[in-house]
């Protein structure tokens, strides 16, 4: 095993709905989307028009700043809207699939005989490039920068997050492609836990391993870039989910653009927990329909609970999103003395409740709902964010840095290392009920503005 990384601070929460390792059938998806907000730091200019056929690899938009860096149609078919918001923000591109899918080809590649600028390209021209995020600022990378090193965390510590081990079989050739074709780039840190025994990850090929065991926030790729090597002032560095790595293995191995997951069902109101096969944007439209419970109000997220996208129930699965989440709203819940109320059935960080007694004998599982169950206020300096954020980095101050957007302060308490869903933990424990990873992607924005 690689060397092991023992993290002390975080928080596993242990929620009901944990999807069980098999794979269900779930009705083939009629509708795809490309959202563009999905990819931050990305202005989108529509490249297709409604009613145009694409295939499946073909650009629906590209980035104004960056036009070399495109976003691919997941599949073939018709353009049936391009929905615009406020000012002409484009919201997304639909397209319905075709019966017959048709692939634009991009040929096979052997890997070990590429030149790390081909990789570039052929990542480019197929859309994939899309999939790489960079550090600081944590938007979509510049294709133009090279980055000291490529950040890829083998495992999800977030509740109810997939098994990357289980979504790993099958694909282990691919994934191995994947990484080869990402080391030519950069060196390449592969981050796993300490419980994984898969040899595709253990014994990886032509990257750092470096094993992590401790609570979430552990599978973070923010936390493990600290640990291994923290940005500094002026440095770049690259990161991609593993389920991306994939991609592009997929791509070199069979020359055609393949954005099949295998995505988790999850939540205390999911009938059946379990895995099914989509591509990336699908409407989940038809899993809303009749792998949910009835009757009473519910929150669908494209992700997990604490960083995921709120979604309507025929809204469409995020780009990056392995992951499906439905729980109860909680709006029709009216409650006897409030929070004051003693219980044993809920989950408490504090322990204002007295159920933290029994999660000393039991390993319980909770089903909450979406409600705050307070007011925000005032910050208030309890050093409770400490207790579940393990980097050499104070929080609190950050947060307060950003809001008043002291940029000096900023980046002398470590911005350019952190993403929102760094904050998520924070933002779950913070008893004055601040958006944390909202300021942070706001901060972030306003500091890349501010520096360009």
């Amino acid at each position: 095993m690689a060397n092991v990384i023992k993290l002390r601070k975080g928080l596993d929460i242990n929620l009901k709905g944990k999807a069980t390792e098999e794979i269900v059938s779930v009705k083939k998806p009629e509708t795809f989307a490309l959202v563009p907000d999905d990819f931050p730091g990305v202005i989108p200019k529509v490249v297709v028009k409604e009613q145009e056929n694409v295939m499946a690899g073909a650009p629906l938009f590209v980035d104004k700043n960056h036009p070399e860096v495109k976003f691919v149609s997941p599949v073939s078919g018709v353009v049936v809207k391009v929905e615009r918001g406020v000012r002409r923000k484009v919201m997304n591109v639909t397209v319905q699939a075709s019966t017959e899918q048709r692939y634009v080809e991009f040929g096979k590649k052997d890997v070990s005989r590429l030149s790390a600028q081909e990789v570039k390209s052929a990542l480019l021209e197929a859309g994939l490039f899309a999939f790489i995020k960079q550090r600081p600022y944590d938007v979509i990378a510049d294709p133009a920068i090279t980055p000291k090193a490529i950040f890829i965390s083998a495992f999800d510590s977030k509740p109810l997050a997939p098994d990357f081990e289980f979504v790993l079989k099958g694909e282990e050739l691919n994934f191995q492609t994947g990484l080869d074709a990402l080391a030519k780039l950069a060196e390449t840190h592969l981050g796993v836990s300490a419980k994984q025994t898969a040899t595709a990850l253990t014994q990886a090929k032509h990257v750092t391993i470096t094993a992590f065991d401790g609570p979430h926030p552990a599978g973070n790729v923010g936390v493990q870039i600290h640990h291994v090597s923290p940005i500094n002032k002026g440095e770049v560095v690259w990161t991609i989910s593993p389920e991306n790595v994939i991609f592009i293995g997929r791509l070199f191995n069979s020359g055609r653009i393949n954005m099949t997951r295998t995505v988790a069902l999850t939540g205390s109101e999911m009938i059946h927990p379990a895995y099914c096969k989509l591509i990336a944007g699908s409407s989940l439209t038809e899993i809303f329909k009749f792998k949910v419970s009835r009757g009473i109000d519910l929150r669908y997220i494209s992700g997990n609970v604490l960083t995921g996208k709120r979604i309507p129930s025929n809204g469409f699965l995020g780009a990056f999103d392995g992951q499906v989440t439905v729980i109860p709203e909680g709006d029709e819940v009216h409650e006897f003395l409030g929070f004051i109320m003693p219980r044993f059935d809920q989950f408490s960080v504090s322990h204002s409740y007295f159920s933290w007694i029994l999660d000393l004998f039991l390993k319980r599982e909770y089903a909450p709902d979406a409600r705050i169950k307070g007011g925000k206020r005032n910050m208030i300096m309890s050093n409770e964010y400490e207790r579940v954020f393990p980097m050499n980095i104070y929080p609190e101050h950050l947060i307060k840095a950003v809001i008043t957007e002291d940029i000096d302060r900023m980046e002398q308490l470590g911005i350019y290392e952190v993403a929102p869903e760094d904050f998520a933990l924070c933002e779950f424990v913070c008893s004055s009920k601040q958006e944390l990873q909202r300021i942070v992607r706001t901060g972030l924005d306003n500091l890349r503005a501010e520096m360009a």
